[in-house]
């Protein structure tokens, strides 16, 4: 049997911040802290640039995201890799790596999971088409 290399986390790409006022949020992140706006993708959805780390705005649909807190989103090289490794640890995801978006020649993918005491966490690869 061969042996894998082992996973490794890389870095936190993106952290989401659950909001109920979309345009407040904006001014507030924007004008009060500073933050580069990078874009907003529909209502419900808003980037900025914090010190190489993305922070995302989200009104969330799901009641299970409306509560004060964050959820960190580990970069990786290969999330398919990731994936695999973490589940044979006895990590339960809530869904297979699977693309969340297309911008030109870049993909992102995303796998989300559970830590134990129930915050959401996530693996998150940018992977050029």
């Amino acid at each position: 049997m061969a042996t894998s290399p082992a996973m490794t986390l890389d870095g936190i790409a993106q952290i989401a911040i659950p909001v109920e006022d979309m345009p407040r949020a904006i001014e507030f992140y924007r004008d009060r802290l500073g933050l580069k706006f990078l874009f907003q993708a529909g209502e419900k959805l808003a980037f900025f640039e914090c010190g190489g780390i993305r922070l995302m705005l989200d009104i969330p649909a799901d009641a299970r995201f409306q509560h004060p807190s964050s959820i960190v989103y580990f970069s990786v090289r290969d999330i398919r890799a990731a994936h695999e490794q973490l589940s044979a640890r006895g990590v339960r995801f809530e869904e297979a790596p699977h693309v969340i978006a297309r911008m030109g020649n870049r993909e992102v993918w995303l796998a989300a999971f559970d830590d134990t005491e129930g915050n959401v966490m996530a693996l998150m690869s940018e992977v050029n088409t």
